[in-house]
């Protein structure tokens, strides 16, 4: 169908959009914020945001409105776009076969881009309807080492937060002051809720922000830890950086303009441990799995998907596949994905209650394969210091310790290397975007001289640099890589 105007996406035009679009059954009016959230992208409008909606659409939850909060420059386009369109966005989930099923979601009822008022944020902190404040700021959002477990302070930004009387800029010291303003005024905490890919992402929220703030002052770090709920969760849902063509697709199928729409897979998945200061919406009537124990599934995503993902993006994009889904469809790297799956990472795992590896494992690669996601092998390849040492190094580690097999493992880590070296197997220039990347790359350069090159940045890889086997089996990766190609080396590494 084409369209001879387009409607703008706002409150005043939901009932004109078209019946092929589902729109709010619910009246936003009154909907007030119980929870405030740091972070709102794509991930969090194609999940938690979206769980919130189905609540309120059920008839509940409406005092359990999402406030979001940027506090990066980039965030002022989200600030911009949300305000133009009432908080409003589309969802599209996007099946195999090329179908969409797109609803409008209007779970996120006001906005806050903390430079333009920081007071503004910390008055909504220290609200006590505000209950929950939740997370998806990435891995490295949490400044802590993959390797230690520490608080890292040498962020500029951090290190001005802690300042005296300083006006707080990032997310530690807007909540922490928030945390501070309550216990100063005898009002609960809000729990703090992490929804980031992390192991024990509840213990690392805890343990930095109760840092941060005993850094503020010793006292309110001990209440922090003491009196804040940081429940762990696990969150699942593939959801690529928007692409371009998404706004003209949205406005050509539904007639009606998106300024930023969201796309995604069908497949969604939260385990929630049920550990709340104040209470908490009805997640499970909504299909989130409420648990005492989230770790299984944390386990299970991080190193069976998560890891994943890192094995196709650097032998994937050095192959010469710029689309996940080609390079998951590719025979090799599926054989590959497995057998790093089965034979090395699977071992690491704990029991999962309730679910069948077997079925599991398979169902990530069809959900790699779906081509309607248009998922960017360079998405998957961007931040690679805080990704690598969280969901690879782990299963290298403890495969080490059972004297286990490490081949994949290592040879993801292998790919990395090559890949920072910032140039591909066609002698096109790499964009490596990573915050370590001066660092990186000219030790990435360096390695085809002095093939452990690479592994010598210990805030990254530790003491494995000291650990033989591994050694050995990341330098016959690197070898192969040299001397054969990306792609034959994931060939030969399938079996």
């Amino acid at each position: 169908m084409t369209w001879d105007t387009s409607v703008p996406l706002r409150s005043a035009t939901l009932r004109d959009l078209d019946s092929g679009i589902a729109i709010p059954t619910y009246d936003r009016t009154g909907i007030t914020t119980g929870i405030v959230h740091f972070g709102v992208g794509g991930f969090h409008r194609a999940h938690q945001a979206m769980y919130i909606d189905r609540l309120l659409d059920g008839g509940g939850a409406r005092e359990w409105g999402i406030c979001g909060v940027g506090v990066l420059p980039a965030d002022r386009r989200m600030r911009d776009v949300l305000a133009a369109q009432d908080g409003l966005y589309t969802l599209s989930v996007l099946a195999p076969d090329g179908s969409w099923n797109t609803r409008v979601i209007g779970s996120i009822v006001e906005y806050l881009y903390a430079p333009d008022d920081p007071e503004a944020v910390l008055a909504k902190l220290a609200d006590p309807a505000t209950r929950i404040v939740s997370l998806t700021v990435t891995e490295g959002g949490y400044h802590f080492s993959a390797n230690t477990g520490a608080f890292d302070t040498d962020d500029p930004e951090i290190r001005a937060d802690l300042a005296p009387n300083a006006v707080p800029s990032t997310i530690f010291g807007l909540i922490t002051e928030g945390l501070a303003r309550r216990r100063a005024r005898g009002v609960a905490p809000f729990t703090v809720m992490s929804c980031d890919n992390i192991e024990g992402n509840g213990h690392v929220a805890r343990a930095t922000f109760s840092a941060f703030a005993g850094l503020c002052d010793p006292e309110l770090g001990d209440w922090v830890a003491r009196e804040v709920r940081f429940p762990n969760s696990m969150v699942d849902r593939i959801t690529p950086v928007t692409p371009p063509e998404a706004t003209a697709q949205v406005e050509r199928r539904y007639g009606v303009t998106d300024r930023w729409p969201v796309v995604t897979e069908p497949f969604a998945q939260w385990v929630l441990e049920d550990s709340f200061t104040l209470g908490r919406p009805d997640y499970g009537a909504v299909g989130v799995q409420l648990v005492e124990d989230v770790a299984p599934y944390e386990l299970m995503k991080l190193r069976l998907l998560n890891a994943s993902h890192q094995a196709l993006a650097y032998f994937g994009y050095l192959s010469g596949y710029r689309q996940v889904h080609d390079a998951a469809q590719d025979p090799a790297f599926r054989r590959f994905l497995l057998r790093y799956m089965d034979i090395e990472a699977t071992p690491t795992l704990r029991p999962v209650p309730g679910v069948d590896l077997g079925q599991y494992k398979h169902t990530l690669i069809e959900r790699f394969c779906n081509p309607a996601i248009g998922d960017t092998v360079a998405r998957l390849c961007a931040e690679s210091s805080d990704r690598i040492p969280k969901w690879v190094l782990p299963v290298i580690r403890q495969r080490l310790a059972e004297d286990g097999e490490i081949a994949c493992a290592a040879a993801i880590v292998a790919s990395w290397a090559r890949y920072a070296e910032g140039i591909d197997e066609q002698g096109e220039p790499i964009d490596i975007v990573d915050r370590l990347r001066e660092r990186l790359v000219p030790l990435a350069r360096r390695q085809r001289d002095d093939r452990t090159a690479f592994l010598s940045e210990r805030s990254v890889f530790g003491d494995l640099i000291d650990e033989p086997r591994f050694v050995s089996a990341y330098v016959a990766a690197l070898d192969s890589l040299y001397a054969k190609g990306a792609r034959a080396t994931v060939a030969e590494l399938a079996g």
